[in-house]
Protein backbone atom coordinates (compact mmCIF):
# COMPACT_ATOMS: atom_id res chain seq x y z
CA UNK A 1 0.00 0.00 0.00
CA UNK A 2 2.90 2.33 0.75
CA UNK A 3 4.27 1.70 -2.73
CA UNK A 4 0.88 2.44 -4.28
CA UNK A 5 0.56 5.67 -2.27
CA UNK A 6 4.01 6.82 -3.38
CA UNK A 7 3.19 6.05 -7.00
CA UNK A 8 -0.07 8.01 -6.83
CA UNK A 9 1.69 10.96 -5.21
CA UNK A 10 4.29 11.05 -7.99
CA UNK A 11 1.53 10.87 -10.59
CA UNK A 12 -0.30 13.79 -8.98
CA UNK A 13 2.79 16.00 -8.96
CA UNK A 14 3.38 15.13 -12.59
CA UNK A 15 -0.21 16.01 -13.51
CA UNK A 16 0.03 19.29 -11.55
CA UNK A 17 3.15 20.33 -13.40
CA UNK A 18 1.69 19.48 -16.79
CA UNK A 19 -1.57 21.24 -15.95
CA UNK A 20 0.38 24.38 -15.12
CA UNK A 21 1.69 24.54 -18.67
CA UNK A 22 -1.42 23.41 -20.54
CA UNK A 23 -2.39 26.92 -21.62
CA UNK A 24 1.07 27.72 -22.97
CA UNK A 25 2.14 24.44 -24.50
CA UNK A 26 -0.01 24.44 -27.69
CA UNK A 27 1.11 27.96 -28.67
CA UNK A 28 4.75 27.13 -28.00
CA UNK A 29 4.64 24.01 -30.10
CA UNK A 30 2.77 25.43 -33.06
CA UNK A 31 3.88 29.04 -33.30
CA UNK A 32 6.53 30.21 -30.86
CA UNK A 33 8.53 27.14 -29.89
CA UNK A 34 12.16 28.26 -30.07
CA UNK A 35 11.16 31.81 -30.94
CA UNK A 36 10.63 32.98 -27.37
CA UNK A 37 11.94 31.84 -24.03
CA UNK A 38 9.55 29.45 -22.29
CA UNK A 39 8.36 29.70 -18.72
CA UNK A 40 10.28 26.99 -16.90
CA UNK A 41 8.42 24.50 -14.73
CA UNK A 42 9.79 24.82 -11.19
CA UNK A 43 11.97 21.94 -10.03
CA UNK A 44 9.96 21.44 -6.85
CA UNK A 45 6.75 20.82 -8.78
CA UNK A 46 7.87 17.48 -10.17
CA UNK A 47 9.42 14.32 -8.78
CA UNK A 48 9.93 12.61 -12.13
CA UNK A 49 11.01 13.44 -15.68
CA UNK A 50 8.08 15.02 -17.53
CA UNK A 51 8.93 13.01 -20.66
CA UNK A 52 9.94 9.48 -19.62
CA UNK A 53 8.45 9.68 -16.07
CA UNK A 54 11.60 8.28 -14.45
CA UNK A 55 11.89 9.50 -10.83
CA UNK A 56 14.65 11.99 -10.16
CA UNK A 57 17.43 11.42 -7.65
CA UNK A 58 20.41 13.49 -6.57
CA UNK A 59 23.10 11.28 -8.08
CA UNK A 60 22.16 9.32 -11.19
CA UNK A 61 19.12 11.19 -12.53
CA UNK A 62 19.31 14.95 -12.13
CA UNK A 63 16.88 17.62 -13.25
CA UNK A 64 17.40 19.63 -16.42
CA UNK A 65 15.17 22.08 -18.27
CA UNK A 66 14.33 21.92 -21.94
CA UNK A 67 15.24 25.39 -23.26
CA UNK A 68 12.43 25.23 -25.81
CA UNK A 69 9.34 24.10 -23.87
CA UNK A 70 10.49 24.63 -20.27
CA UNK A 71 9.73 21.07 -19.08
CA UNK A 72 11.79 19.49 -16.31
CA UNK A 73 13.48 16.47 -17.87
CA UNK A 74 16.28 14.03 -17.11
CA UNK A 75 19.66 14.07 -18.83
CA UNK A 76 18.71 11.17 -21.09
CA UNK A 77 15.57 12.89 -22.36
CA UNK A 78 17.36 16.20 -22.90
CA UNK A 79 20.42 14.86 -24.67
CA UNK A 80 19.67 16.89 -27.80
CA UNK A 81 20.74 20.25 -29.22
CA UNK A 82 18.67 22.59 -31.36
CA UNK A 83 19.15 26.19 -32.49
CA UNK A 84 16.74 28.53 -30.73
CA UNK A 85 15.80 31.80 -32.38
CA UNK A 86 15.26 33.65 -29.10
CA UNK A 87 18.88 32.88 -28.13
CA UNK A 88 20.48 34.12 -31.33
CA UNK A 89 20.15 30.73 -33.04
CA UNK A 90 22.70 29.22 -30.69
CA UNK A 91 22.40 25.46 -29.96
CA UNK A 92 20.60 24.76 -26.69
CA UNK A 93 19.71 21.66 -24.67
CA UNK A 94 16.21 20.52 -25.64
CA UNK A 95 14.04 17.47 -25.08
CA UNK A 96 13.48 14.90 -27.81
CA UNK A 97 9.98 16.12 -28.73
CA UNK A 98 11.18 19.69 -29.20
CA UNK A 99 14.23 18.48 -31.11
CA UNK A 100 12.01 16.66 -33.59
CA UNK A 101 9.72 19.66 -33.98
CA UNK A 102 12.49 22.25 -34.36
CA UNK A 103 14.83 20.31 -36.63
CA UNK A 104 12.40 18.15 -38.60
CA UNK A 105 14.44 15.04 -37.82
CA UNK A 106 12.27 11.94 -37.75
CA UNK A 107 14.87 9.15 -37.94
CA UNK A 108 15.12 8.62 -34.20
CA UNK A 109 13.84 5.07 -34.01
CA UNK A 110 17.17 3.56 -33.02
CA UNK A 111 17.77 6.11 -30.33
CA UNK A 112 14.25 5.76 -28.98
CA UNK A 113 14.69 2.02 -28.83
CA UNK A 114 17.80 2.41 -26.69
CA UNK A 115 16.01 4.84 -24.41
CA UNK A 116 12.99 2.68 -23.73
CA UNK A 117 14.88 -0.25 -22.29
CA UNK A 118 13.57 -3.55 -21.01
CA UNK A 119 11.70 -2.16 -18.01
CA UNK A 120 9.10 -0.20 -19.95
CA UNK A 121 6.50 -2.94 -20.08
CA UNK A 122 3.15 -2.11 -18.50
CA UNK A 123 2.28 -4.34 -15.54
CA UNK A 124 -1.31 -4.97 -16.62
CA UNK A 125 -0.31 -5.91 -20.18
CA UNK A 126 2.53 -8.17 -19.03
CA UNK A 127 0.40 -9.81 -16.34
CA UNK A 128 -2.27 -10.75 -18.87
CA UNK A 129 0.35 -12.79 -20.74
CA UNK A 130 2.40 -14.14 -17.86
CA UNK A 131 3.63 -17.51 -16.65
CA UNK A 132 2.96 -16.32 -13.12
CA UNK A 133 2.16 -13.00 -11.47
CA UNK A 134 1.14 -12.00 -7.97
CA UNK A 135 1.94 -9.78 -5.05
CA UNK A 136 5.12 -10.70 -3.14
CA UNK A 137 7.42 -9.06 -0.65
CA UNK A 138 11.13 -8.76 -1.37
CA UNK A 139 13.06 -8.53 1.89
CA UNK A 140 16.07 -6.29 2.39
CA UNK A 141 19.49 -7.75 3.17
CA UNK A 142 18.98 -7.96 6.93
CA UNK A 143 15.60 -9.66 6.47
CA UNK A 144 13.78 -7.26 8.78
CA UNK A 145 11.99 -5.15 6.20
CA UNK A 146 11.41 -4.99 2.51
CA UNK A 147 9.38 -3.87 -0.44
CA UNK A 148 5.98 -5.27 -1.34
CA UNK A 149 5.19 -5.15 -5.03
CA UNK A 150 3.75 -6.88 -8.06
CA UNK A 151 6.00 -9.61 -9.49
CA UNK A 152 5.67 -11.01 -13.02
CA UNK A 153 7.40 -13.60 -15.21
CA UNK A 154 6.14 -12.77 -18.73
CA UNK A 155 5.45 -15.43 -21.34
CA UNK A 156 7.42 -13.49 -23.95
CA UNK A 157 10.40 -13.01 -21.58
CA UNK A 158 10.27 -16.13 -19.41
CA UNK A 159 13.82 -15.93 -18.06
CA UNK A 160 13.31 -12.57 -16.32
CA UNK A 161 11.40 -11.55 -13.19
CA UNK A 162 9.89 -8.06 -13.44
CA UNK A 163 9.09 -6.13 -10.26
CA UNK A 164 6.44 -3.40 -10.22
CA UNK A 165 5.42 -1.17 -7.35
CA UNK A 166 1.74 -1.77 -8.20
CA UNK A 167 -0.30 -3.95 -10.64
CA UNK A 168 -1.20 -0.99 -12.89
CA UNK A 169 2.23 0.66 -13.15
CA UNK A 170 3.32 1.57 -16.68
CA UNK A 171 6.89 0.36 -16.12
CA UNK A 172 8.80 -1.98 -13.85
CA UNK A 173 11.19 -0.41 -11.37
CA UNK A 174 13.65 -3.30 -11.61
CA UNK A 175 14.15 -6.78 -13.05
CA UNK A 176 16.08 -9.90 -12.11
CA UNK A 177 17.49 -12.22 -14.82
CA UNK A 178 16.63 -15.65 -13.41
CA UNK A 179 18.94 -17.83 -15.51
CA UNK A 180 21.52 -19.60 -13.37
CA UNK A 181 19.93 -18.91 -9.99
CA UNK A 182 19.11 -21.63 -7.48
CA UNK A 183 15.72 -21.61 -5.79
CA UNK A 184 15.96 -22.37 -2.10
CA UNK A 185 13.07 -23.23 0.22
CA UNK A 186 13.19 -21.76 3.71
CA UNK A 187 11.51 -22.96 6.90
CA UNK A 188 8.29 -21.19 7.70
CA UNK A 189 8.81 -18.58 10.38
CA UNK A 190 6.42 -16.18 12.07
CA UNK A 191 3.68 -17.36 9.70
CA UNK A 192 5.76 -16.11 6.75
CA UNK A 193 6.20 -18.24 3.65
CA UNK A 194 9.84 -17.61 2.69
CA UNK A 195 11.98 -18.69 -0.25
CA UNK A 196 15.17 -17.45 -1.88
CA UNK A 197 16.95 -16.95 -5.18
CA UNK A 198 20.67 -17.62 -4.75
CA UNK A 199 23.59 -17.15 -7.12
CA UNK A 200 27.14 -16.82 -5.81
CA UNK A 201 26.95 -14.01 -3.22
CA UNK A 202 23.69 -12.61 -4.59
CA UNK A 203 20.66 -13.59 -2.50
CA UNK A 204 17.05 -12.43 -2.89
CA UNK A 205 14.57 -13.39 -0.16
CA UNK A 206 10.85 -13.39 -0.95
CA UNK A 207 7.73 -13.68 1.18
CA UNK A 208 4.54 -15.14 -0.32
CA UNK A 209 1.08 -14.73 1.14
CA UNK A 210 0.39 -18.47 1.25
CA UNK A 211 2.35 -21.70 1.14
CA UNK A 212 0.57 -22.69 -2.09
CA UNK A 213 1.62 -19.44 -3.75
CA UNK A 214 5.18 -19.90 -2.54
CA UNK A 215 5.38 -23.35 -4.13
CA UNK A 216 4.05 -22.02 -7.43
CA UNK A 217 6.66 -19.25 -7.47
CA UNK A 218 9.45 -21.66 -6.58
CA UNK A 219 8.43 -23.96 -9.42
CA UNK A 220 8.16 -21.12 -11.96
CA UNK A 221 11.47 -19.55 -10.92
CA UNK A 222 13.25 -22.92 -10.97
CA UNK A 223 12.09 -23.51 -14.56
CA UNK A 224 13.29 -20.06 -15.63
CA UNK A 225 16.58 -20.47 -13.78
CA UNK A 226 17.15 -23.71 -15.70
CA UNK A 227 16.45 -21.98 -19.01
CA UNK A 228 13.15 -23.78 -19.65
CA UNK A 229 11.00 -21.46 -21.77
CA UNK A 230 8.11 -23.78 -22.68
CA UNK A 231 5.20 -22.65 -20.47
CA UNK A 232 3.49 -26.07 -20.51
CA UNK A 233 1.03 -26.32 -17.64
CA UNK A 234 2.17 -22.97 -16.17
CA UNK A 235 -0.05 -21.22 -18.68
CA UNK A 236 -2.96 -21.79 -16.31
CA UNK A 237 -1.13 -19.65 -13.74
CA UNK A 238 -1.36 -16.51 -15.86
CA UNK A 239 -3.17 -13.70 -14.06
CA UNK A 240 -2.91 -15.40 -10.66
Amino acid sequence: QDAIDRKEKRSETFKTAVHGLETDTPALKTEELGRRAPQWVRDNLVTMCMRCKEPFNAITRRRHHCRACGYVVCARCSDYKAELQYDGNRPNRVCQECFIFLTGHTMLEDREGKHKGILEKGAAEVSSRSLLCSSLQLLDKNGKGGTRGWFVIPQDDPLVLYIYAAPQDVRAHTSIPLLGYQVRDMPQGESRHLFQLVQSRQVFTFVADTEELKQRWMKAMARSAAGITDPEEEEEDAGS
